[in-house]
Parts: C-alpha cells; sequence; structure tokens
C-alpha cells in the first residue's frame, strides 16, 4: 500500500510504518489515517511559521497579539490524535518485536 503523495517525506513514512506494524488494510481505516497525517503535516507547516514570526507578534497598531495560527496548530494536533486514537493504535502491533511480553 502506496502513501498518498500529498504527504510529507515525515508522514510517508509514518504511514508505510502504520501501515506495516498494524496491518492496517480496511478503507476507512487508511483514510482515517491519511487524514491524520494531513492535519500532522499542517500542524507542522503551522509550527514552522510560528517558529519564524514568534509566538507574539505586531497587529497593526503595534501591540503584542498571539500568532494567529496558534490555534490552527492546536487544532490540527487534536485532529491528528484524535485519528490516531479512532484506530486504535495504542494496541500491540501484529508483528514480533522489543517491547512487552504478550500476554501483559
Amino acid at each position: 500500500m502506496r502513501p498518498p503523495s500529498d504527504l510529507s517525506k515525515t508522514s510517508r513514512a509514518l504511514w508505510k510504518a502504520i501501515v506495516s506494524e498494524y496491518g492496517l488494510e480496511d478503507p476507512a481505516g487508511l483514510k482515517i489515517l491519511e487524514v491524520g497525517l494531513q492535519a500532522l503535516d499542517r500542524a507542522q507547516r503551522c509550527r514552522e511559521q510560528i517558529d519564524r514570526d514568534g509566538e507574539l507578534v505586531a497587529d497593526r497598531f503595534g501591540q503584542k497579539k498571539p500568532h494567529p495560527l496558534l490555534p490552527a496548530e492546536r487544532d490540527s494536533r487534536a485532529q491528528f490524535m484524535a485519528a490516531m486514537k479512532a484506530l486504535n493504535l495504542d494496541l500491540e502491533p501484529l508483528q514480533d518485536g522489543p517491547g512487552r511480553p504478550a500476554g501483559r
């Protein structure tokens, strides 16, 4: 399964890891993952702009105000977390590997 081309390089790598480790194949699950990773990319773009501009910016009167992208970053991160929760990715992956022993 190939990740959507509109995702960032980092999100495409995460897509591949999640699909592989959790055996995600159903169309609804793949769409939730796609939308979640799009939200993660949006949050990252917002974060990069906030880092460039600073968390406080001057309005037209010269008064310091919170950066207008702060709510968009927060909301996008929340959307990503909601998508991950909807996928129940807090469960053990299908592949054996390091981590908790089975049955615990």
